[in-house]
C-alpha cells in the first residue's frame, strides 16, 4: 500500500508540474500578436490575416446608440464570412489601418487575454478617401500550441480631430 500512495503522490506532482510548466500568454506576446494582425491585414495578406483566428470565431461591427443607450450592432460575422467580405471590399477598395492596444488582460491561468484598443482605418475607393475609427476588442487564446483571436468586435466611433 505505500508504494501504491508513493504513485499516486508521484502522479499528482507530475500533473501539477505539467500544468505550471503548460505555455501562458504574456503582456508583450498579446501586443506582438495584435501588430501581427495589423500587418498581414496592411499587406492585404487576407490568408495570412484569417490564419490567426480560431475557426469559430466571430467578428461583430456596431455602434453606440447616442439617444438610446446600447449598442446598434451593423452586422456580426463568422471566420468564413468575415474572409468573403474582406475578399469583396479589399477587391474594389485599399485600406491602411494603425491600431494602439490600450489595454492587455491576462485571465487567470495565463490561457486567455482580452486586448482592448483603437484603430483608425483608411479606406480609399473610387478615387475617395475616408477615415473610419474603432474601438476593438479581442479575446486571445492559446489553440494548438500558437495565439489565436476568437474574433474581434469593433465598435465605430467619432475619430479624434
Amino acid at each position: 500500500m505505500p508504494a501504491f500512495a508513493g504513485v499516486g503522490g508521484a502522479l499528482a506532482l507530475a500533473l501539477a508540474s505539467a500544468a505550471q510548466a503548460a505555455p501562458t500568454i504574456d503582456e508583450a506576446q498579446a501586443r506582438a500578436f495584435v501588430a501581427r494582425q495589423e500587418a498581414a491585414w496592411n499587406a492585404r495578406d487576407l490568408p495570412g490575416y484569417f490564419a490567426l483566428f480560431t475557426p469559430d470565431a466571430v467578428f461583430v461591427d456596431q455602434t453606440r446608440d447616442v439617444k438610446r443607450g446600447g449598442m446598434i450592432v451593423y452586422g456580426k460575422s463568422t471566420l468564413a464570412q468575415a474572409r468573403a467580405q474582406a475578399g469583396k471590399f479589399l477587391a474594389g477598395a485599399t485600406s491602411a489601418e494603425r491600431g494602439v492596444v490600450e489595454k492587455v488582460e491576462i485571465a487567470a491561468g495565463g490561457r486567455e487575454a482580452v486586448v482592448t484598443g483603437a484603430k483608425t482605418t483608411t479606406v480609399a475607393s473610387k478615387g475617395r478617401a475616408r477615415k473610419v475609427c474603432a474601438e476593438t476588442r479581442q479575446t486571445l487564446v492559446l489553440a494548438g500550441g500558437a495565439l489565436k483571436s476568437r474574433g474581434q468586435t469593433d465598435t465605430i466611433v467619432r475619430c479624434p480631430k
